[in-house]
């Protein structure tokens, strides 16, 4: 007996005839597997994603990511330039989080070569940083939101990214990437009444926050399409190496913001969401996609107590040397909390100012392993839901 033909006898016996309901029990029922492509352009795969799906009728039996259509020799650059003229390069991996990917890539050179950075761009680097995983997660709510029929939510989304993006302006005068935060701290301070805005914006936001739980997360239709699909144990979470929200929405209390902190953060107070299953089962869809929206109330409560810190330090925001460092004959690996997960990076001095090895680990390629394993025996019409509950940026993928 066929998976569909078995799924209908026990799930939908109220569709079938009773000529069907024989045919089915004496094995008359036939069924041919097909081979579906689900992208690389495709309206829920989030970028240049090609799924292969083999079904029998409705149900999934295999799902295998095939990916490379970015694939830009990004880590190969790296090679090629010094440390300061990578940070742009960086801004073009996960372009939802520059700021993140900034951050991360100076923190490695930073360890490596034993740069020092001042208090106010330690407070700064956060407030910025704070400030995109907000603006990265206002884009999965508004795409997920899509991705299940919902296009009102994309619009206050985009709405609420566009103040965000007016204070990226503001510093360094992109909206994108940025290439703000780099080698030494951070490329000029803070504009006049940048914390008067930022502040006039936290106001604004956080009953924002509610609006959207009323609009999607509560939503009946939603809640159905995302509750008790895609479910992804701790154990898988772990096992597949799943880091960011992919790995909290299973349960699992583990961010590098609270267990290995940089640039302040263990001053800073602040929860670390996780899945509850209060939807339906822990570490489906909907926590996953919950996760997001929770963090986004603490990235707020993150960035008032960094705005007041702002106010009492004064300094200098950048150590010059970050443009002349040498990288001495060492490695070091380091990794940050990007708003996907665990974003590190490996590097490799030879005494030189150019590295030897630049390595990235990138969550999205990462939390992308788990798909076949959660999408296997799942309907075709949950791909979308699942997938995106993984939000995956293409550029960080293939880099």
């Amino acid at each position: 007996m066929s998976i569909v033909a078995d799924t209908l006898l026990e799930s939908r016996p109220d569709v079938l005839t009773d000529l069907d309901r024989e045919a089915i029990e004496q094995g008359d029922v036939r069924t041919e597997e097909m081979l579906v492509n689900m992208g690389p352009q495709h309206p829920s795969t989030h970028g240049v994603l090609r799924i292969v799906l083999r079904t029998d009728g409705e149900m999934v039996l295999e799902a295998i990511p095939h990916i490379g259509y970015l694939h830009r020799c990004a880590e190969k650059i790296g090679e090629n330039l010094a440390p300061y003229q990578y940070i742009p390069y960086t801004d073009r991996m996960d372009y939802l989080a520059g700021m993140n990917n900034n951050l991360a890539f100076a923190l490695a050179v930073e360890r490596l070569t034993g740069l020092e950075v001042s208090k106010r761009a330690q407070i700064i680097r956060v407030i910025f940083a704070e400030l995109n995983r907000i603006a990265s997660h206002l884009v999965s709510m508004g795409a997920y939101g899509l991705d299940m029929g919902a296009f009102t939510p994309f619009l206050y989304a985009f709405r609420e990214r566009e103040y965000i993006l007016d204070l990226f302006e503001s510093a360094c005068g992109a909206r994108l990437t940025y290439s703000y935060i780099t080698i030494g701290g951070v490329t000029d301070d803070v504009p006049e009444r940048f914390i008067d805005i930022c502040r006039e914006f936290l106001d604004y936001f956080e009953p924002k926050i509610a609006e959207y739980n009323n609009l999607l997360s509560y939503n009946h239709i939603f809640v159905k399409r995302t509750a008790n699909v895609g479910v992804i144990s701790a154990g898988d979470a772990l096992a597949y190496g799943l880091t960011g929200p992919c790995l909290r929405g299973s349960g699992v209390k583990w961010d590098l913001r609270k267990v290995h902190p940089d640039c302040g953060y263990e001053e800073y107070e602040f929860d670390v969401p996780v899945g509850r299953g209060l939807k339906g089962t822990m570490g489906d869809c909907w926590d996953r996609y919950f996760v997001r929206i929770c963090e986004m109330e603490q990235s707020v409560r993150i960035l008032r107590q960094a705005l007041r810190r702002l106010e009492g330090t004064p300094g200098e925001v950048r150590n010059k040397a970050g443009k002349t460092v040498k990288l001495p004959s060492d490695a070091v690996y380091y990794e940050i909390e990007n708003p996907r997960g665990q974003l590190g990076f490996y590097v490799v001095g030879d005494g030189s100012t150019i590295p030897y090895r630049v390595k990235a680990r990138g969550p999205s390629f990462c939390n992308l392993s788990i798909t076949n394993a959660v999408v296997k025996d799942c309907l075709l019409a949950d791909v979308p839901a699942i997938v995106g509950s993984i939000d995956v940026v293409m550029g960080e993928v293939d880099r």
